[in-house]
């Protein structure tokens, strides 16, 4: 008998799924989850994401907040109603498998592990940039750039065995603990901000290059580059904390849509002050702004040297916030990867193991270890707060469309399901919000884009190697080839475009360039397509669905990459803004193939029948 019939006696991982979800403490109120998702949001964005976006975008990275966070609050209304019909523990995640089943579902929840993994290293890396102000030696230069020295990667893991422990006493204590430090987090940007404005230099919106003095362009690339919507995305912490919540269906759209305003609001004040009280250091500009000490503790440097007095102490006071603001931010996302990690556990992606709850603390223990392990690890290839954001913002967002998608499949499929908020207009917002939140992908950029895409492209392998076997019936000679196939693939293509496209040698021919990008996106296309199709043609009834339903998500990844790389945010052949307008046309059309390709999964049945108390008829299926 293998572990997962040990743990759940014979059931499938969606029933075991349902009674650990039944564990979990159904303590959280609706303070608790407004102050989980404002203390996701307020942390490394507040005291690093302003430099980075001047840095990127000049004084219009005021509008790059703005447009970010409508784009942010329309994904969030749609994830409010799909949130409040079906609260789950790690239901990001878990929401694709409703809609698409296994195989879209594993796809998108292994990019949102990407971005979800990451965030707690970020945020230790946070940490240390603002400490690095009185002890240097956690960082060296390299290429320009700050990275952290091997003491200051010890220093990170310290602070993740840190985070890990105040998930470790308790879903009830975490919430209780992030309310109190939440407070300390939001005082702090509104007193600085008030300050900043005794310092405010009008000049400096107009006399530096302008208002937007690196193109208009500039304005949608800092939204994913400088951190931005790395910042807004702790909003999701309701969602994913909607398990253990008293009152989720009530609670959850209003702490979510909640927490997006309060976020617009103090960060785009935040970005005005902070331009406004700049002193120029001599030989900085706005495009190397993050390479002086305004990019190493930006609030901290203007306050210091403000030659007042009062705003000098006070400066000192955000060099403990550069310790529980990231700090704050790290330790709830070191429980939502762990959450993430138990849903793709309940969706049976993962070992059952994931499933298990501590019996005194109530928490998912192993998924928590393992996000604690796989944080550490992410030290090693992105040492530095500058280099990782935009990855794991990208990652995370190409996850977010999911909801507007899910909004209307919901709507289509399972209309009886139990909604404690329904969004109006709904035709009009989700498929803003669709457009909106792949744009934001596209806008990353073409080196941040290929990486995410090649390293969406490496979880499906794992998929043929963990799942397709077990569950789908598919011969094992088959699955392993493809998947042994497909990781060779998606490697090579990281190694070639990182060696020859993205960071190729100097004197290195576009041609070459556009030849290796080329190459190995049409192979990669083809390969990854080519198994879908045949691995459908291999099942029949709702297991060949899982397959069919997912053409428009390789559509959406490989086109998007394609675009990029010849967009304004590549080699500049389609200047903006008709890459843009362009992308929004082809977002659009997939958009209504995504819609089209939804349908009511087995397990969104189960939840329907749940919902209303119906007997529950067992199926064969994929998740059997």
């Amino acid at each position: 008998m293998d572990n997962s019939q040990k743990v759940t006696k014979g059931n499938s991982a969606a029933s075991f799924a349902a009674e650990s979800d039944k564990k979990l403490k159904k303590v959280l109120t609706f303070q608790d989850l407004f102050f989980l998702s404002m203390g996701g949001i307020i942390g490394s964005g507040w005291l690093l994401g302003v430099a980075a976006g001047a840095s990127a975008a000049g004084p219009a990275s005021i509008l790059s907040w703005i447009i970010g966070g409508v784009i942010v609050l329309f994904i969030a209304l749609t994830l409010a109603e799909v949130a409040g019909a079906i609260p789950k523990s790690g239901a990001i995640v878990r929401y694709p498998h409703l809609t698409y089943g296994s195989y879209t579902g594993f796809i998108l929840g292994w990019a949102y592990l990407l971005g979800a993994v990451t965030t707690p290293t970020i945020e230790a890396e946070a940490v240390l940039t603002y400490v690095a102000t009185y002890v240097p030696d956690l960082f060296r230069t390299v290429s320009g750039v700050s990275v952290l020295t091997p003491i200051g990667i010890l220093f990170g893991v310290g602070l993740l065995g840190a985070f890990f422990l105040l998930n470790w006493f308790g879903i009830k204590f975490l919430g209780k603990f992030n309310s109190i430090a939440t407070w300390w987090k939001f005082i702090l940007p509104v007193t600085t901000f008030i300050f900043l404005l005794f310092m405010f230099n009008k000049s400096n919106f107009v006399s530096y290059g302008g208002f937007a003095p690196l193109g208009t362009g500039s304005i949608f690339y800092a939204i994913p580059a400088a951190g931005i919507i790395f910042s807004y995305l702790g909003f999701r912490q309701a969602v994913e904390f909607g398990g253990e919540a008293k009152n989720p269906q009530r609670d959850i759209p209003r702490a979510t849509i909640l927490s997006i305003i309060a976020a617009m609001a103090l960060y785009s004040l935040l970005q005005l002050a902070f331009i406004g009280a700049i002193k120029w250091p001599a030989g900085i500009s706005w495009a190397n702004l993050t390479s002086s000490d305004l990019g190493t503790s930006p609030f901290f440097t203007e306050l210091k040297y403000s030659g007042i007095a009062l705003f000098g102490a006070f400066a000192n006071l955000l060099l403990i916030d550069a310790w529980i603001s990231p700090s704050g931010t790290g330790w709830i996302y070191l429980g939502t990867s762990s959450r993430v990690l138990y849903g793709m556990g309940a969706d049976g992606y993962l070992p059952s193991a994931l499933l298990k709850i501590h019996s005194k603390t109530k928490v998912p223990y192993i998924a928590l270890i393992a996000s604690l392990v796989i944080g550490i690890f992410f030290f090693l290839p992105f040492p530095s707060w500058y280099l990782f954001v935009g990855f794991s913002t990208s990652a995370t967002v190409l996850t977010y469309i999911i909801s507007p998608v899910a909004l209307q499949v919901f709507r289509k499929n399972a209309p009886q399901l139990k909604r404690s908020f329904k969004l109006s207009y709904a035709g009009i917002i989700a498929p803003i919000a669709f457009i909106g939140g792949a744009l934001i992908v596209y806008w990353s950029g073409i080196t941040t884009l290929t990486m995410i895409t090649y390293a969406t492209l490496i979880g499906i392998p794992i998929f043929y190697f963990v799942y397709v076997t077990k569950k789908l019936g598919i011969s094992k000679l088959f699955a392993y080839t493809f998947g042994i196939v497909g990781l060779i693939v998606s490697i090579t293509g990281i190694i070639l475009n990182y060696l020859y496209v993205l960071y190729a040698p100097a004197g290195e021919s576009m041609t070459m360039k556009t030849s290796v990008f080329l190459s190995t996106l049409i192979v990669s296309a083809l390969i990854f397509v080519a198994g879908t199709v045949m691995t459908g043609k291999r099942l029949s009834g709702e297991k060949k669905i899982i397959f069919t339903s997912s053409y428009w998500l390789f559509a959406l990844i490989f086109l998007t990459d394609l675009v990029s790389y010849f967009g304004s945010f590549g080699n500049g052949v389609i200047p903006f803004p008709w890459d843009t307008l362009l992308m929004a046309v082809i977002y659009g059309i997939i958009y209504v193939f995504a819609i089209r390709a939804g349908y009511k999964t087995e397990d969104l049945q189960k939840i329907i029948e749940e919902q209303y108390e119906l007997p529950i008829i067992p199926e064969n299926s994929e998740d059997k």
